[in-house]
């Protein structure tokens, strides 16, 4: 079988079509209160859709919005259902798949990029090495002492996870990711 074709047995897999499995971005505007971000989450987890990456913050002060984003996989119409079914709970003013919005605008994706802060210890050759490969993938040090590192490094998904790699054979001992942050090219807001 096929791995892009459906399997049976998950919430991910309700439409009767074969039909291949895609991970989109959502941004999702909400009023920033108690409890929005729980139901959000409670309508992926209620139906076994599983969230890859989630970023949450406070984007619009005055108004108390937040803007929630979420890269999820499924078919096309499990992706459809997820949609129209975040836009009906309360608090939610907009959702948007930004990777619709971006094919319709005539790019492959949104703008998405991640955060991380890498820790490494290591001493002599090992310790260039490490300041060697990070000035490469342009990470930078936000803490050193005799023993450590710890990096900053934004890019792409696919970026931090090859950054993250080729640290472990030099000492990594800890990562801390942020989640996927991502907008439309273009003079329209979301």
């Amino acid at each position: 079988m096929n791995a892009h074709l459906q399997p049976t047995g998950s919430a991910y897999f309700i439409s009767p079509e074969t039909a291949a499995i895609e991970s989109h971005t959502l941004s999702i505007l909400v009023d920033n209160e108690p409890g929005v971000l729980a139901r959000v989450i409670g309508l992926f987890s209620g139906r076994g859709y599983n969230i890859e990456s989630l970023t949450v913050s406070e984007t619009e002060h005055q108004a108390h919005l937040s803007r929630i984003t979420i890269v999820t996989r499924g078919t096309p119409h499990v992706l459809e259902q997820i949609k129209a079914q975040l836009e009906r709970i309360v608090p939610v003013h907009r959702v948007v798949d930004l990777t619709v919005r971006a094919r319709e605008l005539g790019q492959e994706r949104p703008i998405e990029r991640e955060v991380a802060l890498v820790k490494v210890i290591g001493e002599g050759e090992m310790r260039a090495e490490t300041l060697r490969l990070a000035d490469a993938f342009h990470a930078k040090v936000v803490d050193a002492t005799i023993d450590h590192f710890i990096l900053e490094i934004t890019g792409k998904s696919s970026k931090i996870d090859q950054f993250v790699a080729i640290m472990k054979p030099l000492g990594l001992i800890e990562v801390c990711r942020t989640g996927i942050a991502a907008m439309n090219r273009g003079a329209q807001g979301m």
